[in-house]
């Protein structure tokens, strides 16, 4: 046998090698797919199937709406009136197909999730069994209803001013309000807490309140706002 057979014998054993080692993969990958297909014994689980009955949407809200609106703002952050505009105006977005498998969520669920998820802060594996939505749902769905809400009030409440006149209309809505002019907007703060990142110095030192930890730090972000 020459070098130029053993060369070509060696080849095609890694190739044969590699071929088997990709077959192997493949199969591997096909039977963890089959079993956790089989692995999932239900498609829709029971306590979520039953979120007409007993969700919070469903049955809070509406109580609130029906006998306390005052619970409901504070339960929003908005009156009901409010709500259903903001459910409107984005229900063109929200709306989703109906198929043979499930119905879609109501836009008004997912802008009443969303809205609580924002006000509250809370966990959506906590926010899961009352309002009886999976929590990658809701995950799902804030970040849905988030992009609704600045694609349609984008050019309604975040339009900069255009011209001389816009800013002016600006500085004399701060002189009758505040009493003070020449001015087109302020800098405002909110304490978030967060861990400090590396080699961040005093960055995100909260200078106003000591007996935060150095590990756990308040970051200060700002945000502008005019009129």
């Amino acid at each position: 046998m020459d070098r130029i057979d053993l060369v070509l014998m060696l080849m095609q054993q890694h190739m044969n090698q590699a071929l088997h080692a990709h077959q192997y993969i493949v199969d591997r990958r096909r039977r963890r797919r089959l079993r956790r297909r089989a692995a999932r014994s239900i498609w829709v689980r029971n306590w979520i199937s039953r979120r007409p009955e007993h969700g919070l949407y469903d049955c809070l809200m509406v109580e609130l709406r029906n006998e306390d609106p005052r619970a409901f703002q504070n339960f929003m952050r908005m009156p009901p009136d409010m709500f259903d505009e903001v459910v409107e105006r984005l229900r063109p977005a929200l709306t989703k197909k109906t198929t043979h498998w499930r119905a879609p969520l109501d836009p008004g669920l997912k802008v009443a999730l969303t809205l609580r998820h924002l006000a509250s802060g809370a966990k959506y594996r906590d926010m899961q069994y009352g309002w009886r939505v999976p929590h990658n749902t809701i995950s799902i769905v804030v970040r849905e209803v988030c992009m609704a809400i600045v694609d349609e009030y984008r050019e309604e409440l975040l339009k900069p001013p255009q011209n001389d006149e816009d800013w002016r209309q600006i500085t004399d809505n701060w002189m009758r309000r505040w009493n003070f002019p020449h001015v087109i907007g302020a800098i405002d703060g909110k304490h978030v807490a967060c861990k400090a990142p590396a080699n961040t110095g005093s960055d995100y030192y909260n200078y106003k309140d000591s007996s935060v930890s150095s590990s756990w730090r308040s970051s200060h972000l700002t945000t502008s706002s005019c009129g």
